[in-house]
């Protein structure tokens, strides 16, 4: 019943084009009527020939020409209905495995970063190329070849039994008998074939985690760790790939036996049926045809729930991360926010991750438009936690985040993400064009725009002396920039998509102290006139800030400038005095404050 299930569930994808699967349904009732009719007619002729020497040659010839020219006429409109079939199926066919690509393309990229923290991209871009490649295959069979097969099993075989009801019972037996064994073999093989598919899953994600970690592999001599450890996975796979093999090959041995077991029973037991009156040489030739013909359609059944039972985990895989849900759904009615003034309020917001412990606590500010709050505190403190609230990548267990008076939760994704403007630590860079990557902030900015906003960040002049300019591919993750040059590209990014509310994510932290200096001179054109967060270990960025919230336990512990906090002599007086003691042996307040 699961493989059956699993079946109707890909067929159903087909809903939208559900007038040319109706179309092609109705062609392979058509070819599967004409494949049943050959046999009769090609009997008929035989048994006009068996009584030809008790007629006239005129009446011979009358009803051969009759029958020859059905014949010609099925075999014609057989052939036309093969190649449309053929044509339609494949396009239909093709049109969908690209629309269900796109589908769970846009699905995944849907999905929060929680999801993309547990699951590898390796992983997923194989569901997702192996997955429509299976829907793909499984379309393409069912209209080609096996709903003719379903048909002529379900319907046409049972019309035999008006032919002469004693010879179709053993084609009857044939299919009974088959799909018994095919059902055993089935419940025998899917749970290890389901193993052999998540190890090939898990040799996908292992591969691209080594690849995208080629310089780690390189340097600590990992090559052949890494190779053994894949070759050992691709043993697991073997492993248990074999015995399935070996039960599916007993299979088809068995189909091809019980096939040639049928073909001799029908000629022997139609030989006694003629020599007692019951059955014409006719008939008998007739029932051999039908069995040549049941006999290739079951081998190719057995071959397609064969390689239907290989498949089916994959499947299984697409259609589950199919059925992932975002934690952040969005309702029906939210709200679309054009452009926001970028007042950003914290109301007694707490969170905790499902299954886990509390991560914020009561966490209260209020950031008007245009005010830089900086948040500060040890790793682990709550920061990153609570601009990701402000994203919405996570919905807060108790409280509410409002942007200028709106719960997030009533706005819409896209505007709040149009919203909030992000620069993170690393700055993430597409495999593309300088041009292609400052775009993403403004997909129809003018050259003119890009290089004003490029100039702003301080990066114009590096782009220029690129081989190709603003043309020059970065390559993977931005490999052929320095850290400074991707950093101030990720600046120019977020200029130009021009957000009210802008996150700096440890923007500077990884930068030496030179590039560190271009890099926030750049940033101050970047956060003029917008309600700004700064997420900072080195103190040292945030002493211009409005607003310094210190974060300890998930919790606000204090909150003031930079100064007073200093003056304070409390938590954030210890974390300045703790950056400072590597470079000033004697760190005082009268120091810091200097």
């Amino acid at each position: 019943m699961k493989f059956i299930r699993l079946y109707a569930r890909v067929l159903k994808l087909l809903a939208a084009d559900r007038r040319v699967a109706i179309g092609l349904a109705l062609s392979a009732v058509l070819l599967a009527g004409l494949q049943f009719v050959e046999p009769i007619i090609f009997g008929r002729v035989i048994d006009l020939l068996t009584r030809s020497d008790r007629m006239t040659d005129g009446a011979v010839w009358a009803e051969a020409l009759g029958l020859l020219v059905l014949w010609a006429g099925v075999g014609l409109t057989g052939i036309a209905s093969n190649v449309a079939v053929c044509l339609l199926a494949d396009r239909m066919a093709h049109r969908n495995r690209l629309v269900q690509m796109s589908r769970f393309f846009e699905h995944v990229l849907s999905l929060p970063l929680a999801f993309h923290g547990d699951v590898q991209s390796g992983r997923l871009m194989k569901v997702m190329l192996v997955g429509s490649s299976n829907l793909f295959g499984t379309w393409l069979a069912f209209f080609r070849e096996h709903l003719m097969t379903f048909i002529g099993a379900l319907v046409l075989l049972p019309l035999t039994l008006f032919l002469n009801w004693r010879l179709a019972l053993l084609l009857i037996a044939l299919v009974v008998v088959t799909t018994i064994v095919t059902t055993l073999v089935i419940r025998k093989t899917s749970e290890a074939q389901e193993q052999v598919e998540r190890l090939h899953t898990q040799l996908a994600g292992n591969a691209q985690d080594a690849l995208s970690n080629v310089m780690v592999v390189q340097s600590f001599t990992r090559m052949r760790a890494e190779t053994r450890a894949f070759s050992d996975i691709m043993t697991q796979v073997l492993d248990h790939q074999f015995p399935v093999l070996n039960w599916w090959a007993v299979l088809n041995v068995l189909t091809r036996a019980a096939a040639t077991v049928t073909t001799i029973a029908i000629f022997i037991f139609g030989t006694v049926l003629h020599l007692r009156g019951q059955a014409t040489v006719g008939e008998i030739v007739t029932f051999m045809g039908f069995a040549a013909l049941l006999i290739g359609r079951i081998e190719g059944a057995v071959g397609f729930i064969s390689h239907m039972l290989f498949q089916a985990p994959s499947l299984e895989e697409f259609f589950a991360v199919m059925e992932s849900r975002s934690s952040v759904p969005e309702k029906p009615d939210a709200l679309d926010l054009l452009r926001a003034e970028g007042h950003v309020r914290f109301d007694n917001v707490g969170f905790a991750y499902p299954g886990g412990g509390r991560i914020l606590s009561a966490v209260d500010f209020d950031a008007p438009p245009g005010r830089t709050i900086a948040l500060v505190g040890q790793t682990g403190a709550g920061k990153s936690t609570a601009m990701a609230l402000l994203q919405r990548l996570w919905d807060p267990v108790e409280g509410q985040v409002t942007l200028d008076g709106h719960d997030l939760r009533d706005i819409s994704l896209d505007s709040l993400r149009r919203n909030v403007g992000v620069v993170f630590q690393e700055s993430m860079l597409f495999n593309r064009t300088i041009r292609d990557n400052l775009l993403v902030g403004q997909p129809g900015a003018t050259q003119e725009e890009v290089e004003q906003a490029c100039r702003m960040a301080e990066a114009h002049d590096f782009i220029i002396r690129q081989p190709h300019g603003y043309d020059t591919i970065v390559g993977e993750r931005g490999a052929s920039l320095s850290g400074g040059q991707r950093q101030r590209l990720a600046i120019a990014r977020a200029l130009l998509k021009d957000p009210p509310v802008l996150i700096l994510d440890e923007a500077t932290s990884a930068l030496d102290a030179a590039t560190e200096a271009r890099v926030q001179k750049a940033l101050k054109a970047l956060m003029l006139g917008r309600t700004t967060f700064i997420i900072a270990h080195r103190l040292s960025t945030v002493r211009e800030a409005d607003e310094i919230l210190v974060f300890e336990n998930g919790a606000v512990v204090e909150r003031g400038g930079f100064d007073e906090l200093v003056q304070k002599d409390g938590r954030f007086a210890e974390l300045v005095k703790t950056q400072l003691m590597t470079s000033n042996p004697i760190p005082t307040p009268q120091t810091v404050t200097a």
